[in-house]
């Protein structure tokens, strides 16, 4: 490992200041405003790890598999933060709490009064919440210390951290609505806000989540600023094209933004120091098909854009994929760490299982990338981009093609049926266009990577990365047969796609017994040496135990959702797997060193702090509702037992 000590020696330098800081702390959704997900304590570490049990539990209550009261479903995706010794997060139903890190005990809660009514577009999912403090305000002022939280009905929220309140001098009453400007809604919750809002300066900055397939016209996805204490606007970015009319603004003077651009649904990251905002973006609506009319309307689509924090002005745009056609979009925090050769770096995870390392300052490669052809002939009237850019290193997390031969099933007639399956599709391996007959995508608009991202241990000079390997299968047919094809398959996902020729089918492709088509593993966690570019191990993440009709514990590697978390002592924490499971991995080899059972999934990503002079690692164990895991409402707490050796 000798060829690590260069970052190594740079990363000491970089991360010793802010090891201070988030040392006892976790003071942002990342950890860090870079979203590395290190921690610098090391109480927990391999030789005691087994000694982790659960101190406490919060259960907040707000859980729904869309049968009852509430239209929409859950997913418990909260990762929380600790600022000034207390742990705040929020809820799938967007409520806060402020919870004593030690005991778990509430401090107060605030409730949004969400309509149970509404039709979220991407279930309701809150990933976090930010905080930000006034330096001008006197040490006593209520709102000096602020907790920033974005709703699943497109309010920004500013409450005092101490007590929960609205801050009134904020917007009205505490709150502003994001629906102004961006264009009419076809129902409540087609726009929504599912990732943490990022404070920088005295800015607050938010994007949003817009429902993908359902029509061209689609609400904006403006990223906006607003002043951390008034609320007012301070800048925007319409992700329409450069040289693209803008909508008159509305008769009260409102602002008013293109429909159908990109959105910035996943959390960004920021680099304060630098006054930079790295924003991933999303791919404009539909994804399926966008043909010739509309094929410039991806320029900042399925990107990372480096935007100048202070003013919205772009600064880089890196293009992960050209006229995105498969929901490739850029689905994770990207990442700000030490890179090779001690350059700034920002790493980018995608769906593609695609890793790219990029500078923070002029989004050039750190890692080799190329251009290389892809797949063409798409869809009648479509257009394709005659290249994809790949990294030539780190290689591909995920697997990238599966022939009829590769089938897989549990027993000789699953395997027939899938390989059959498999032999009827259009399969031209990754970047297959979309097609009337049926087009495999592999890996499939889940991922490769999701919003979990990478986690990034600087001492060592390895990234992290949960990665999922399920293909898909997507299918166009004349659009005015919608409505047939979606009564005639109801347990089937079919999207309108409003304003092109054609509806869309998406679906996983299964066995007859249900089963992924490919061979496992379904999901693995993977370690990449960030100066050489190359994968150091990987090894499957989760077990069949909660997922299978029998609960055996085979460890196949399963999907998953969620992110890691690294550690000084070199550990690597992460659940997000399909079983009802935290695990600790050796950071050197992969080893699974520890699990502790959960009372329900584990999607979403681990934090660690030290309160009362004890570690703890916290973990949201509330389910995913879409993904089929178990749902629950419980925040999980896990520390050392006893006296720590």
């Amino acid at each position: 490992m000798s060829r690590l000590v260069p970052v190594a020696v740079v990363a000491a330098v970089v991360c010793l200041a802010g090891a201070a800081r988030a040392g006892e702390g976790w003071e942002a959704y990342g950890g860090d405003p870079g979203g590395m997900r290190y921690s610098a304590l090391d109480e927990i570490r391999a030789e005691n790890v087994t000694g982790l049990e659960i101190a406490w539990t919060h259960r907040h209550g707000d859980v729904s598999d869309g049968k009852g009261r509430w239209r929409s479903t859950t997913a418990f995706e909260a990762t929380p933060i600790l600022v000034d010794g207390t742990l705040f997060y929020c809820t799938p139903m967007n409520r806060v709490f402020a919870l004593d890190p030690a005991t778990g005990a509430e401090r107060w809660s605030w409730d949004p009064g969400l309509d149970p009514a509404g039709r979220y577009a991407n279930q309701l999912v809150c990933r976090g919440v930010e905080s930000w403090l006034d330096p001008a305000a006197a040490a006593d002022a209520a709102c000096r210390r602020r907790i920033f939280t974005a709703t699943n009905d497109a309010r920004l929220v500013a409450l005092d951290a101490a007590s929960g309140v609205p801050c009134a001098d904020f917007g009205r009453d505490g709150q502003v609505d994001l629906l102004r400007g961006v264009g009419p809604q076809r129902w409540k919750g087609e726009y929504q806000v599912t990732s943490p809002p990022v404070a920088m300066g005295d800015l607050v900055v938010v994007g949003s989540a817009v429902s993908d397939n359902d029509r061209v016209s689609a609400p904006s996805g403006v990223v906006r600023a607003f002043d951390a204490r008034s609320g007012a606007l301070r800048w925007a970015w319409d992700l329409a094209p450069p040289g693209t009319p803008r909508p008159a603004p509305a008769p009260d003077g409102t602002p008013r933004y293109v429909p159908g651009t990109p959105n910035v649904w996943a959390p960004m990251s920021s680099d304060p120091e630098r006054d930079l905002l790295f924003v991933p973006t999303g791919n404009p609506a539909p994804d399926y098909w966008r043909g010739g009319e509309r094929s410039g309307a991806d320029h900042y689509g399925s990107s990372v854009v480096a935007l100048r924090a202070s003013t919205g002005e772009v600064v880089w745009n890196f293009q992960t994929v050209h006229h995105d056609l498969w929901d490739f979009d850029v689905p994770a925090q990207p990442t700000l760490a030490p890179g090779p050769g001690g350059a700034p770096a920002l790493i980018q995870a995608t769906k593609m299982g695609h890793l790219f390392v990029l500078h923070r300052e002029t989004g050039a490669p750190l890692l080799p990338i190329e251009e290389r052809p892809v797949p063409q002939g798409g869809a009648p009237g479509e257009t394709l981009s005659p290249t994809q850019p790949f990294p030539v290193k780190p290689p591909p997390l995920a697997r990238t093609r599966l022939r009829p031969e590769d089938a897989w099933g549990v027993a000789w007639l699953d395997t027939r049926a899938c390989r059959r399956r498999i032999a009827a599709l259009r399969n031209e391996g990754i970047f297959t266009p979309p097609s009337l007959e049926g087009s495999l995508m592999y890996p499939g608009n889940a991922g490769g990577s999701n919003w979990g991202g990478v986690a990034v241990d600087p001492g060592r000079g390895l990234v992290f990365a949960n990665t999922m390997d399920l293909p898909w299968v997507v299918t166009l047919y004349p659009g005015e047969e919608y409505a047939r094809r979606k009564a005639e398959s109801p347990g089937v996902e079919h999207a309108p796609q409003t304003g092109t020729p054609f509806g869309l089918r998406r679906e996983p492709l299964l066995s007859p017994l249900g089963l992924p088509c490919n061979p496992p593993p379904w999901g693995e966690l993977v370690a990449i040496d960030l100066a050489q570019g190359e994968i150091v191990w990987r090894v499957p993440l989760g077990t069949v135990r909660d997922v299978a009709p029998v609960p055996i514990p085979l460890r196949l590697g399963v999907p998953n959702l969620g992110g890691p978390l690294a550690t000084a002592s070199g550990l690597v924490f992460i659940a997000a797997a399909m079983d009802d499971y935290l695990r600790a991995f050796d950071a050197r080899t992969g080893e699974e060193l520890w699990k502790g059972r959960l009372p329900a999934g584990g999607q979403a990503t681990p934090m660690t702090y030290r309160a009362a002079g004890r570690q703890y690692v916290v973990i949201a164990a509330g389910g995913h509702a879409r993904a089929g895991s178990r749902l629950g409402d419980s925040l999980v707490a896990f520390a050392l037992g006893g006296d720590v050796p």
